[in-house]
């Protein structure tokens, strides 16, 4: 072997397998590079995901966090996480009736209906608090099912019908509640506690946030192995971890900051089972397949024999009842029922959680945690303007200009996946 002072230079050694094996950064790097790629793709065939949401509640709460440092404090996050929970039940059931190509104007007078209806019973009635609980979740079901079964046999498109069920439900709530005007709920009855409870020991909110993480892990992991069974397109495992460090990441912030107050809110408890529920029956069950395809064409469906009739009565009966349940939860909130119950913003406010979280207005496209995401949006925005003492007619612009914008990238997300024949 010749040394360097005879002006040649010692063989470099042979790789080893410790060599060649990439460092922690260049793996990351592969991750991130990886991420890049997709993230164009999907953009350029208008498969945009939640990405414009997160990113316009991220621009919310930087915006608001610096105009007043007390908006992102344990406080008001704890009531902001509570105080989605009502309309944004509601607006998971309009996901539904999206996802079909239709749409529910009723949410608002059903939800009313179904919280004048318990209140009556319980109070006026001495009705045990869980039967006219239950009773009142079957009401919304009644008037969904009812809708939807009128939408599938005349045909006639659903917010014609649901316009009529929004007046006649509303002034069913009215006679109800009759010339008392006002019912006011039990402070420390089962409704009541819906959303005045916390679960104040700190196990509870970070053993919630490592189920999930775990579950997502598990669920992301388990549908990988499928895919690579069946020789189809999957995510690669590095992409699998991170997502769920990702998320762990703000699962256990969240957890840190709600104990910083009273502990994990039930009410928000509730929200994350039901929307995590009715998302496994989207996405997993023959039913979800059924409620897709049918809003990617009817036409087809019904070629297909698929139960187009069943599947509308289904969606409207499952928005009717997420209506009803988001209607206790809106009384809960306030400890009373009153005329008002089920009007104003409340039906702008659902509808527009779910499409400014993603859901399509075309139909076929569009997730449960949609509504969680738009709901976050709007009562972020909501919460800002009132610790900034910020006039309501600019909370009402600026939502309007968030929904016109999310209708726009849903609009040209449209005709970029038909551009690419994926529509």
């Amino acid at each position: 072997m010749h040394s360097e002072a005879d002006g040649t230079r010692a063989a470099p050694p042979a790789p080893t397998t410790k060599t060649r094996r990439p460092p922690r950064a260049a793996a990351l790097a592969q991750v991130i590079e990886g991420g890049v790629v997709v993230l164009r793709r999907k953009l350029s065939a208008g498969e945009l995901g939640s990405l414009p949401v997160v990113l316009v509640l991220a621009a919310v709460w930087i915006t608001f966090q610096s105009l007043n440092d007390s908006f992102l404090s344990p406080r008001n996050l704890s009531n902001l996480s509570v105080d989605i929970v009502g309309t944004g039940l509601i607006a998971v059931g309009i996901v539904f009736v999206l996802l079909i190509g239709e749409l529910d104007l009723s949410v608002g007078s059903i939800s009313g209906l179904a919280a004048a209806l318990f209140a009556v019973l319980n109070v006026n009635h001495g009705v045990p608090e869980w039967l006219a609980l239950v009773l009142a979740v079957l009401s919304g079901t009644v008037a969904g099912t009812v809708q939807g079964y009128s939408v599938a046999k005349t045909r006639v498109p659903a917010f014609v019908v649901t316009l009529a069920g929004l007046l006649t439900f509303n002034g069913l709530m009215l006679y109800i509640l009759g010339t008392s005007g006002t019912v006011n709920l039990d402070e420390n009855g089962l409704v009541a506690k819906l959303t005045s409870h916390y679960f104040t020991n700190d196990a509870a909110a970070y053993s919630v946030a490592a189920v999930a993480t775990g579950l997502v892990f598990l669920v992301s992991h388990h549908g990988r192995r499928r895919r690579m069974a069946v020789g189809m397109p999957h995510r690669s495992f590095r992409v699998i971890v991170v997502r769920t460090a990702v998320l762990a990441a703000v699962a256990f912030t969240a957890a840190y900051l709600l104990n910083r107050f009273q502990g994990l809110p039930l009410a928000l408890l509730i929200l994350l089972v039901v929307v995590a529920g009715l998302d496994i029956v989207l996405r997993r069950t023959h039913y979800g397949r059924q409620v897709y395809a049918l809003g990617g064409s009817i036409e087809a469906t019904r070629r297909a024999s698929l139960n187009v009739t069943g599947v509308q009565t289904a969606v409207l009966a499952v928005s009717g009842t997420m209506a009803a349940i988001g209607g206790l939860f809106l009384a809960s909130r306030i400890t009373s029922v009153s005329q008002g119950a089920g009007s104003g913003l409340l039906l702008l406010n659902a509808i527009a959680a779910a499409v400014i979280g993603g859901t399509s207005l075309f139909g076929g496209r569009g997730t449960t945690w949609s509504a969680v995401l738009g709901m976050l949006v709007i009562q972020s925005i909501a919460s800002g303007m009132v610790i900034t003492d910020t006039p309501t007619a600019v909370q009402f612009m600026i939502t309007g200009g968030v929904l016109f914008a999310a209708v726009v990238i849903d609009a040209l997300a449209r005709r970029s996946q038909e551009a690419h024949g994926r529509a």
